[in-house]
């Protein structure tokens, strides 16, 4: 579910904060792919 509301997120252009804050809770998590690492 997190990375679904990242990619999510992302594609509605939410604030960067926001993407940020969600993209910090995947890596600690270790549920991200290396594409997720990007901030767009």
């Amino acid at each position: 579910m997190l990375l679904d509301s990242y990619h999510k997120a992302i594609e509605l252009q939410l604030e960067h904060d926001f993407i940020a804050l969600l993209l910090v809770e995947i890596l600690k998590r270790n549920l991200h792919s290396p594409e997720d690492a990007v901030l767009q």
